[in-house]
This record gives C-alpha cells, sequence and structure tokens, in this order.
C-alpha cells in the first residue's frame, strides 16, 4: 500500500524522473561495509544510472541521480558539450596573425597541364 508523505520541507523539482513515482516510507535497516554506513536500497527505490549525489537536509538523507554523461563521439555527446558552451562569454581579444614577419610563400608551379 502507497501512502503519501507531505511536508512543508517537500519540495517539487523538474529533475524527478519520469519513472519515479510515490511509493511511501519503507522501513530499512543501516548495516556497517567497512568504515561506512550503507543501507541496501529497495527495488522500488532504485534509480537508473551509475551515480548519486547525496546531501543531508535536517534528519533526511536525499539521493539524487546524476545523469550519466553521453558516450564520447555521439551527437548526444556534442549536444551536452555545446549545452555547457551556452553561457559562455564571447571573445572580445583579436586573433593572433601567426603570419607576421614570416616572408611571402612563394607560388607553385603545377606545370603546363593545370593552367
Amino acid at each position: 500500500m502507497a501512502t503519501s508523505h507531505s511536508t512543508s520541507s517537500h519540495i517539487a523539482s523538474e529533475s524527478i524522473a519520469p519513472y519515479a513515482i510515490d511509493t511511501g516510507a519503507r522501513a530499512v535497516k543501516l548495516f556497517r561495509n567497512g568504515a561506512n554506513q550503507a543501507v541496501r536500497i529497495p527495488k522500488e527505490f532504485e534509480l537508473a544510472g551509475t551515480q548519486a549525489l547525496m546531501h543531508r537536509e535536517g534528519t533526511r538523507l536525499i539521493l539524487e541521480l546524476v545523469p550519466d554523461k553521453p558516450k564520447k563521439g555521439t551527437a548526444a555527446a556534442l549536444l551536452a558539450a555545446l549545452e555547457s558552451m551556452k553561457d559562455w562569454e564571447p571573445i572580445t581579444e583579436e586573433f593572433p596573425d601567426v603570419d607576421a614577419g614570416l616572408l611571402p610563400l612563394d607560388d607553385i608551379d603545377f606545370g603546363e597541364d593545370n593552367k
């Protein structure tokens, strides 16, 4: 039976994954894993992906999915790179004259056939 727990500290977010549904609370056991405290995440609370961010709000621990980076060389990776550059300031400095001080290039003779 799923129950909804609403509190004044509950904040709706657009970053909630479309598969996330309100499953209600479920008791879990905390245990030690070496020097770390751990908890097994029940199937109905699993996050898709391989990384998450954890932060504390009072007595609550919040886990948020970190989307996996797209594979290098894909259109999704290009889109992500372009998205990350959208807030960059334009470059206002003039491009340096890399040919300054060089002798002029010689004309290339391709022979009579290429006239």
